[in-house]
């Protein structure tokens, strides 16, 4: 039977009518989400757009990161770490109403909390991850989002109040507000636990404070509470027992005080548990020493007692021991490591005692090994020479005994060994020459014997070695000067003898050089003044002979105390008169050499003195004497401490040979007394034209580089590990002497002066491996326009010129001898002197706004 063409037509035109709707909104929305896409090629930049760039917006769903569903409507956009900037359009889901995952981290868009309030409307988004986006500004209202599932809002900016309307988000499975430090102090609700399908609680760092309610222990979802960095005391609620699925527990950096309850023992799952740095007392429970699946365990900086308990070393996962800086005594559990492939054992500072674990590295993964400052005894275990995956091996301080393992000083990868401070014995092995990654090699404070082998030159990445306080014997080894990293070589109160190696003045990086009190005999090497002027101390040797000139004038005299065979050419200083003049026998072909060389000097500089005479009388007759002593015929600076009312014409006639003092290659030195009584230091700084004043600041530029040079060779703080302090701050001085003095407030803040001055910190990334603030402004005053790149762009235009007399005091301030600083009094009068003010530049900037 067949339809008639009516019948036909009839049903066509209802099948019409009923997909009408169906189809304008298609329309309607396939051109709506088109519009979106346009709007965001159009708002955002970045290389990764390239692929959407190429296609025309009606074929968004052939866009990377883009995902639509069968009906063409984007669900999901995924733009995460695609370093894009500019501004995030507003109204995403009126565009995109059936989007369901937006993931748009790691990007630059600007907009903040507008930018945040324009996504809350959408209501069908079940994922939302703008990590590290650091958007600023409040956060909204989250209420209306009841369907997500993941919020991911770490890493940002925001201020204000936390938004609590989260914890009215019931369907949440995942909840990260990591490191948001803006908001303002807030407690957890007691509500949290309406959120029976969290198994993610992340909250580090967000200005939590209070108290953990006991209804967390609701939550049996969850997998992971991370509650760290916040100002959360109290107790830890048992009720954290109940939480039978997690995995990983993290409540450290908080001011929690009481006991660990007994009660995590129940957490079967627990990987991982951290509660370091809080105010935790009593013992380690047995129950969490046996959970059977625990990864890593760290409760250091508390003030935890008694003992381990012996458990701990039958686990068969733990991998991971960090118990540093606690009150914890007794022995090391026996068999830890034995079943488990451990990789990081920190127990220092504690009050340790018995024998070191043997068993530790029997599964050859081991790194870091850290157990000083606890009171163990007995040898050195000889399997952890066995051990070549170690990074770092610390047992100082303890009361180790025994020759040290031959294998240990030879592991081919790590990077620091300190044994000092302990009774070991024996010599230092050969086999050191394989420890090819070496940089620190602590050994001081022990009853090492033999000699320095000369293999040590072969470990050539070695920064920093101290091996006072020994019993080391035989001459220092020549083939010490290969370690051109070198910037810490501490080898006093030893009995080594023989003469100075003239290779140590091949450590261009070295920064603190002591062989006091040691058996060494001969000249001090000339050579040494290329390491000037930084800290050495050749104190109580029995070296003979004139001390260099370079080394006197370096303010570094005292540093050869205890030598009664020494003397000076001069006294230059006080403290040089507690050696006696030398007798005119030493070096006498030497001082006839300096005889010709000064008087061919003198000759050709009268020569070419009379020339500018005869050359100026034609221009300007009979004004030579005023033209000789105008301060233009000499480009000089007057470099001084203290505000001089000195009449300058004086100064310049008493410049005259019989006065010098010394020459550099900036200019000459001149002693001058004045008729007042007052006896001065002038240095006069010679150009390559007495006129052009164009020159002065490539001249300056010339002078600070070589104040500099000298100051920062090798550029590498040298303090670090040998005592506590922050890092790039500290003087040199304080790497074999923990005295402090004022010159070392001195070296800080002219440390402090060249942070300011460049808006740099005194270590970062740019300034390369190992190197410092001090390292880094000698690379760049060669040129002005190097100079000019260190000063901070924001202020260099209009205190420039300013800025570099600071710079200048602040060199002065960090000069590696304590000698050759200036006071801090000095300091302050040579930046009231500095003041730009004083210009009038403040005033001129006032006008300018």
């Amino acid at each position: 039977m067949h339809a008639s063409p009516a019948l036909r037509r009839a049903v066509l035109a209802f099948v019409a009518i009923a997909l009408l709707p169906f189809c304008l909104h298609k329309v309607a929305s396939g051109g709506n989400q088109s519009e979106f896409f346009a709007l965001l090629k159009k708002s955002l930049s970045g290389n990764a757009l390239s692929d959407w760039a190429s296609k025309p917006e009606s074929l968004f769903c052939n866009y990377t990161g883009i995902v639509c569903d069968g009906a063409g409507d984007a669900v999901e956009m995924n733009l995460s770490g695609w370093s894009l900037s500019g501004e995030f359009p507003d109204g995403i889901c009126e565009y995109l109403p059936r989007l369901r995952v937006l993931r748009l981290g790691e990007n630059q868009f600007r907009g903040g909390g507008k930018f945040l309030t324009s996504i809350v409307n959408c209501s069908h988004l079940e994922e939302l991850s703008l990590y590290k986006l650091y958007l600023p500004g409040r956060v909204p209202d989250l209420s209306p989002m009841g369907s997500l599932r993941v919020m991911d809002l770490s890493y940002n900016l925001f201020t204000g109040a936390f938004p609590m309307s989260v914890f009215e988000l019931t369907n949440l499975e995942e909840l990260n507000f990591n490191e948001n430090g803006g908001f303002d102090l807030w407690e957890l609700p007691e509500n949290v636990s309406r959120m029976n399908k969290l198994q993610y609680l992340i909250l580090t760092t967000c200005m939590l404070q209070g108290q953990i309610p006991k209804s967390i222990g609701s939550l049996t979802s969850l997998v992971d509470l991370e509650l760290s960095g916040n100002y959360l005391s109290g107790e830890i609620p048992g009720e954290l027992g109940m939480l039978r699925n997690l995995k990983l527990l993290e409540l450290y950096y908080n001011e929690f005080t009481g006991g660990i309850p007994e009660s995590l023992g129940n957490l079967t799952e627990l990987r991982d548990l951290d509660m370091s740095v809080n105010q935790l007392r009593g013992s380690i429970p047995e129950s969490i020493c046996k959970l059977p699946n625990l990864e890593a365990l760290q409760l250091y900086n508390n003030s935890l007692s008694g003992e381990i308990p012996s458990t701990l070393g039958d686990l068969t996962t733990l991998s991971i021991l960090s118990l540093y800086d606690n009150l914890l005594s007794g022995e090391i559990p026996r068999n830890l490591g034995k079943f488990s492939g451990m990789v990081l054992l920190d127990i220092s500072e504690n009050r340790f005692s018995g024998p070191l674990p043997a068993e530790v590295c029997r599964s050859g993964k081991l790194r870091y090994y850290l157990v000083l400052q606890n009171s163990f005894t007995g040898e050195i275990p000889s399997v952890y020479a066995d051990c070549p995956t170690l990074l770092r091996f610390r047992v100082n301080n303890n009361n180790l005994t025994g020759e040290i393992p031959e294998g240990i000083l030879g592991l081919p990868h790590t990077s620091i060994i300190d044994l000092s401070y302990n009774n070991l014995s024996g010599p230092i092995a050969r086999s050191i020459g394989n420890a090819k990654n070496l940089s620190e090699l602590f050994m001081q404070n022990n009853n090492i014997l033999g000699s320095l082998p000369p293999e040590i030159s072969s470990a050539v990445n070695l920064v920093k070695i101290d091996l006072s306080r020994n019993k080391l014997s035989g001459p220092i080894p020549s083939e010490i000067g290969n370690l051109r990293k070198l910037n810490l070589l501490l080898l006093q109160s030893n009995r080594f003898e023989s003469s100075i190696p003239d290779s140590i003045s091949s450590l261009k990086s070295l920064n603190v050089l002591d062989i006091s009190d040691n058996h060494l005999m001969g000249k001090i090497p000339e050579s040494l003044c290329a390491l000037l002027p930084n800290s050495i101390n050749f104190s109580s040797n029995l070296l003979a002979g004139p001390i260099p000139p370079c080394l006197v004038k370096g303010g570094l005299a005292e540093s050869f105390l205890g030598n009664p065979h020494l003397c000076v050419s001069v006294y230059l200083n006080s403290s040089d008169k507690n050696f006696p003049i030398c007798p005119q026998s030493y070096d006498r072909k030497r001082v006839n050499s300096v005889w010709v060389i000064g008087i061919s000097s003198a000759v050709i500089i009268f020569g070419f003195l009379l020339f500018l005479k005869r050359r100026c009388s034609q221009v300007r007759p009979g004004k030579e004497e005023q033209e000789m002593l105008s301060p233009s015929f000499f480009f000089y600076d007057v470099k001084n401490f203290h505000r001089i009312n000195f009449d300058h014409r004086e100064i310049l006639q008493a410049m005259v040979n019989k006065n010098i003092v010394g020459k550099g290659g900036s200019g000459t030195v001149y002693r001058i007394e004045m008729k007042g009584g007052e006896v001065l230091a002038v240095k006069k700084l010679w150009s390559r034209s007495t006129k052009d004043c164009g020159n002065r600041f490539s001249e300056d530029n010339l002078v600070l580089n070589r104040e500099l040079k000298t100051e920062a060779r090798g550029g590498k703080d040298s303090t670090t590990t040998v005592i506590a302090g922050t890092y790039g701050y500290l003087a040199p001085e304080y790497a074999y002497s923990s005295k402090a003095n004022t010159k070392c407030d001195v070296y800080s803040f002219g440390v402090v002066l060249m942070e300011l001055i460049t808006g740099k910190k005194p270590v970062e990334q740019e300034f390369g491996e190992n190197k410092n603030i001090i390292y880094w402004i000698s690379t760049k005053v060669d040129t002005k326009e190097g100079t000019l790149q260190l000063l901070d762009k924001r202020i260099s235009d209009s205190f420039g010129e300013d800025m570099i007399g600071v710079l200048r005091i602040a060199i002065r301030c960090t000069y590696s001898s304590p000698a050759l600083r200036p006071t801090m009094n000095e300091v302050v009068q040579l930046l009231t002197e500095a003041n730009p003010c004083k210009l009038n530049t403040c005033k001129s900037l006032e006008k300018a706004k």
